[in-house]
């Protein structure tokens, strides 16, 4: 964001929500979700009718724009047509054709919101269209560019990580087949695609499919129609897992739990989103008896017999294998090719510096298809014809859209970064946004509690009101699990709908409705010990350092509201406790002291407001508590000077809100001068909208 400021780039975001991205944007495009494809086809069309193009390149390295313009013009009228199929005011939509056309250097950079969707491949396709034609590829500063869901995705396509490829590129043809076969020296390969994983589910469910060894992933929480998978998994003859988690929710299902190394524990390679192999060197000893994949794979062949096909002594050897692989009868069709690091040593491997695929003699190489060569069989790129789908009308028992999607600081079901108290505190629990206009008519109100339904199943989140999320759409994060919470999984409630190509989930996009729910009493329950899954309808658990905090409420007359002896039990001799119980108001405050520290509290209500939970968690940090601080756990509120530091905004340098809006009191007024004063926002910068959001509240209620 630095660079566009001093290079004068602009930003435009497409997003149906407004996210921190769009802070910084020079154009958000809110359009409808579902919408992407509409959307670069009439970019496709508008390009091409205002002789926006490259002729000579199309005509000497392309091949199928007719038929491609042909389709695309299809459902493409006027510019105001458009805009109005994607939801979007028709002067954004012409302001956006307008920039792409007269700026030359374009980068067009692609993730989850445009892969996740059953037409996920023809929209990756009609943004290569737009570039394709533009002759914007291949050259320094534009280009379509996917930005991958996972920082080692491509390095897993690279060794045959999908069902529909063999390693190295090596496609299921009889030609590739053959290929893999001669350098393997084995007739035992597999010759035709193997199930994608929402496909793999079903054939569990069915028994086709009996035996099933489930590798760094947990598809219980992970997967559409997650039940779903849970049941079939409960089903199958035999479960292995390797993970280096214990407690996740496919764990549970698993007959076998193989432990494995973590990141940090690993030695390998991983590959990024441009092609760069970068070398990963562990910095921690696995733990107990966990151990590389790598490992792990070749124990099992060598007590199933096939010890001589798996000599390897270390990543290095597997390396070696992969590079040569890789250059094996390869003409360059392929373009993966690092056979020229085959040869290295292992004291070379170590000191691998990191190096662009393919690699040859010379080195690696920055840029693929600035030639205009490209891997076909005719060397041209191919223009792809995709026609938008006819859009889906709304049920009249679903009239929203769901979608769904990740928060900045947690990653997949937050198996490990959901240990980390500084990650958990920037959400701490799982909020499903919904527009005014909506919550309004279902009766759903801020801070509350929500249910959503849909075909598939239903969740139950706090509610976050916002006009950042569009009329008509529901947006709720992806992170939470059985583990972690009791019904705010999102993979429970999405459709399995898939794309036909490339088999992604449609997580975008599912029918689903909202209502209120009113519970019967809300408390939180902050303590030095862990408990098993409360028994109530709504709970979520957060790690803090020194301890837990689980918000709790009753949604039923047969949730009991918990008592603080019900949910830790501790011998009464060795704890002092401290207990303020109104009947009346519906109010529990109840603590317990332990060798002068504080060593759990439960705060309940029935109607009121709970206390703030900062200034709480605070005091798992002292070393003995004083007569005020105990007089504070009953009256709910702090001791003066001790009302805790806030949230943490800055997740890199652990800076908390207090300490931003002590340097806004204090006259800093910008991003960059609280970064210099606090630190906050220095690192990432993924936090700075955030500061940015704290300055501008600020100036809100002093004008007020």
């Amino acid at each position: 964001l630095a660079a566009k400021t001093k290079r004068n780039a602009r930003l435009v975001v497409i997003d149906p929500r407004r996210t921190a991205t769009c802070d910084d944007a020079d154009l958000h495009l809110p359009i409808a979700p579902g919408t992407d494809l509409a959307l670069f086809n009439a970019l496709f069309c508008e390009l091409a009718a205002r002789g926006v193009t490259d002729p000579d390149y199309v005509a000497n390295h392309t091949e199928g724009l007719d038929e491609a313009l042909s389709a695309a013009r299809e459902g493409h009228g006027s510019i105001s047509a458009a805009a109005e199929a994607c939801g979007l005011d028709a002067r954004d939509m012409e302001t956006f054709i307008r920039w792409f056309a007269e700026t030359e250097r374009t980068v067009t950079a692609f993730s989850q919101g445009v892969n996740q969707s059953k037409t996920g491949v023809d929209q990756v396709n009609a943004i290569v269209n737009c570039h394709l034609l533009t002759g914007r590829i291949g050259r320094p500063g534009m280009g379509p560019f996917s930005i991958t869901g996972q920082p080692n995705a491509m390095g897993g396509r690279e060794v045959g990580g999908l069902a529909n490829q063999l390693a190295a590129h090596l496609d299921f043809s009889e030609e590739g087949c053959a290929t893999l076969s001669r350098f393997w020296q084995t007739d035992r390969v597999a010759t035709s695609p193997g199930l994608k994983a929402v496909d793999l589910f079903d054939a569990v469910a069915t028994g086709r499919v009996k035996a099933l060894w489930i590798m760094a992933t947990n598809p219980v929480v992970s997967l559409p129609n997650a039940e779903f998978v849970r049941r079939a998994l409960r089903t199958c003859d035999f479960v292995v897992l390797s993970d280096c988690i214990a407690n996740t929710d496919t764990a549970a299902c698993a007959d076998i739990l193989l432990p494995a190394a973590a990141w940090g524990e690993k030695d390998g390679t991983v590959t990024n989103s441009e092609r760069r192999i970068s070398r990963q060197r562990a910095f921690m000893a696995p733990p107990g008896e966990a151990k590389p994949d790598w490992w792990i794979v070749g124990e099992v062949a060598r007590r199933m017999g096939f010890a001589d096909t798996f000599p390897y002594r270390g990543p290095a050897d597997i390396f070696r294998e992969h590079a040569r692989l890789s250059g094996f009868e390869n003409d360059g069709a392929r373009c993966f090719d690092i056979s020229a690091l085959a040869h290295l040593s292992d004291a070379e491997y170590e000191a691998l510096a990191p190096v662009q695929w393919p690699v040859d003699t010379r080195g690696g190489t920055s840029r693929l298809f600035g030639n205009g060569l490209f891997p076909t069989p005719s060397g041209r790129a191919r223009f792809v014809a995709s026609v938008p789908p006819v859009p889906a009308k709304r049920h009249g028992a679903f009239p929203l859209v769901l979608n769904s999607g990740r928060l900045r600081d947690q990653w997949h079901t937050m198996a490990r970064t959901g240990l980390s108290p500084t990650l958990a505190s920037n959400a701490p629990e799982p909020a499903a946004e919904i527009h005014e206009a909506d919550a309004r008519a279902a009766g759903i109100e801020d801070g509350g509690f929500m249910r959503i339904v849909t075909a598939y199943g239903s969740g139950i989140f706090r509610t976050s009101v916002t006009a950042a999320q569009q009329r008509g759409s529901l947006f709720v994060p992806i992170h939470w699990s059985s583990a972690t919470s009791a019904m705010s999984g999102a993979g429970r409630m999405v459709h399995p709908e898939t794309d036909p190509v490339s088999g992604q989930p449609a997580f975008k996009h599912t029918p689903a409705r909202a209502e209120p729910v009113m519970p019967h009493w809300r408390a939180f329950f902050l303590s030095r010990h862990e408990i098993t899954s409360p028994s109530c309808g709504y709970w979520v658990v957060r790690r803090l350092e020194g301890g837990w905090l689980y918000e709790l409420a009753g949604l039923t007359t047969a949730d009991a509201p918990p008592d603080i002896d019900t949910l830790v039990q501790l011998p009464d001799a060795e704890v002092e406790r401290v207990e303020m119980r109104d009947t009346a108001r519906g109010v529990l405050r109840q603590a317990r002291v332990r060798d002068g520290c504080l060593a759990d509290c439960l705060m309940l209500t029935r109607t009121g407001e709970l206390p703030s939970r900062d200034w709480l968690v605070g005091l798992l940090a002292l070393e003995a508590l004083d007569e005020n601080v105990r007089g504070a756990l009953l009256t709910g509120h702090p001791v003066e000077g001790e009302g805790g530091e806030g949230r943490i905004v800055c997740a890199c340098m652990g800076i908390r809100s207090g300490a931003i809006l002590a340097a806004i009191a204090d006259g800093e007024c910008d991003v960059a001068s609280i970064g210099a004063c606090t630190g906050a926002g220095t690192n990432c910068g993924s936090c700075r909208s955030e500061i940015r959001g704290l300055i501008e509240r600020t100036r809100t209620e002093e004008a007020a």
